[in-house]
């Protein structure tokens, strides 16, 4: 990915920099930025398809996406079905904090650096300061704010429509850490990931995909999503952004 606008932070602070950047990140004092960098203990690369936490492993630290893309995925009947998205500054697994074991899968798609936060450090800066601590239960409820839009509007869409509606969800939050455009975003995912977001099978993913490109609503080629108005994209989606907590009426500005 390459970063365009960028958060100042993301330089000043290069593994956490992108942590609630775009809602409340503006509010965070010097020493809190300082602290939640601390939080980390180590840090990782990791290839295309590399499996970062299994369903029912046993795990004692968190997970912070610095770089790259990461699903949530749930294999049934051997097949598997992405739930869930994270994009850099997502704290990606910080419910197994205190679940210790999910009952889902952390992947990687394509290349990713992650950050990891012992438990331990977590339970101590919730101790040492609950503004941080209410600011990780913010995060964590972001997850599920964007899970409950996943449910409702992937249920009563169209397969194009919620190609559509994934495709702008992903280039808002892109935005917010100061990746993508005003044309697109890039990613590494594949028609194949986009089928099991949207529980299609290839030739209905492929006939939406080749729908949105005819209608020129979107053009996705492995590597990139081109969109040329994104006016006519997120009305064709159906898609409001204010339960990303970013602009709208949940803002927190």
């Amino acid at each position: 990915m390459n970063r365009t606008t960028g958060s100042v932070e993301a330089s000043s602070f290069p593994l956490t920099g992108d942590f609630l950047a775009g809602r409340l990140r503006q509010n965070l004092s010097l020493d809190d930025l300082k602290y939640i960098e601390a939080l980390v203990e180590t840090v990782s690369d990791h290839g295309d398809t590399a499996r970062l936490l299994a369903r029912g492993t046993k795990t004692d630290c968190s997970t912070i996406l610095i770089e790259g893309y990461i699903f949530r995925t749930i294999e049934s009947a051997g097949k598997r079905f992405i739930t869930g998205i994270h994009v850099p500054g997502d704290f990606v697994d910080l419910h197994g904090f205190a679940l210790k074991r999910l009952d889902h899968n952390i992947d990687c798609v394509g290349p990713a650096k992650i950050a990891l936060v012992p438990h331990e450090r977590l339970t101590a800066a919730m101790a040492d300061d609950p503004h941080l601590g209410r600011l990780l239960w913010f995060s964590t409820l972001l997850d599920a704010a964007v899970h409950r839009q996943w449910i409702m509007k992937l249920e009563q869409l169209t397969v194009p429509r919620r190609i559509a509606y994934i495709f702008a969800e992903i280039w808002r939050r892109l935005e917010m850490v100061g990746l993508g455009d005003e044309t697109g975003f890039d990613t590494p995912l594949t028609q194949n990931n986009i089928a099991e977001m949207c529980g299609a099978t290839a030739i209905h993913t492929n006939r939406a995909i080749g729908k949105l490109r005819a209608e020129g609503i979107a053009d996705f080629r492995r590597g990139r999503v081109e969109i040329a108005s994104r006016e006519t994209l997120e009305s064709f989606a159906d898609f409001e952004p204010d339960y990303l907590y970013g602009d709208g009426d949940l803002s927190f500005r």
